[in-house]
């Protein structure tokens, strides 16, 4: 097998868990993936990226103040502005991987506390044991944090090659001044996302589906004059 054939198999396998087994992720695996992740490129060799992550009651703990401010109706404050919607092709994803979770979680379209419900698991970090918060400096930009998505891809992937499940969270961004003041992170900082990680509770019917992709003839456009 080629190195292509093993990234790619790896890329194929990754999913988003919405459900983990309890057990914690050994320090050791944690550092081998931050170790792998970091490779990824910056512009200008920045490297912008930091992480804070959780485990054991630190986890719980913040689980409980996300749930806590998702229940209680503040506003979302997020550091950067949401996207200004969804058209087109990107609608119809979104709406097809949305419907793809609730027919695996056995919720009705029609049924809005149930579907609420769901969305509340994302602030739960769908009982994952560790929690890894990504941000970048906040004099970078969007730049800052497109470089830090791909240090959120690698993370992914090699936890993935190491038989760790994730799942990347834009929501928590939407309680950004909680999770600055929850974590110490510094107002110079941007928070952009959360990975949940732990071992995947194979079973769970919500870890049974997989979302589709765009063929490579539907992103591709050719230019050659």
């Amino acid at each position: 097998m080629t190195e292509y054939d093993t990234l790619k198999d790896t890329l194929a396998a990754r999913y988003s868990c919405r459900a983990f087994k309890p057990d914690p992720v050994p320090d050791a695996i944690i550092t081998k993936i931050v170790d792998a992740a970091r490779h990824v490129p910056s512009w200008c060799n920045a490297q912008p990226w930091q992480v804070e992550i959780t485990r054991g009651a630190a986890t719980d703990t913040f689980r409980t103040a996300l749930t806590d401010a998702a229940m209680s109706g503040k506003p979302p404050a997020p550091d950067l502005p949401w996207p200004k919607g969804y058209s087109g092709e990107y609608a119809e994803r979104r709406r097809t991987c949305g419907f793809q979770l609730y027919d695996a979680a056995g919720i009705e379209k029609s049924d809005r506390a149930a579907r609420a419900a769901q969305m509340l698991r994302n602030y739960a970090l769908f009982d994952a044991p560790h929690v890894a918060i990504l941000h970048a400096p906040d004099e970078l930009g969007p730049y800052g944090a497109m470089d830090t998505g791909g240090f959120v891809t690698a993370f992914t992937l090699a936890a993935t090659a190491l038989g760790v499940a994730t799942i990347p969270q834009a929501a928590i961004a939407a309680y950004a001044p909680l999770v600055r003041d929850h974590l110490d992170i510094t107002d110079d900082r941007i928070v952009l996302c959360a990975i949940s990680f732990g071992y995947a509770d194979e079973d769970a019917p919500v870890n049974q589906f997989r979302t589709e992709r765009a063929a490579s003839d539907d992103i591709i456009r050719w230019h050659d004059e």
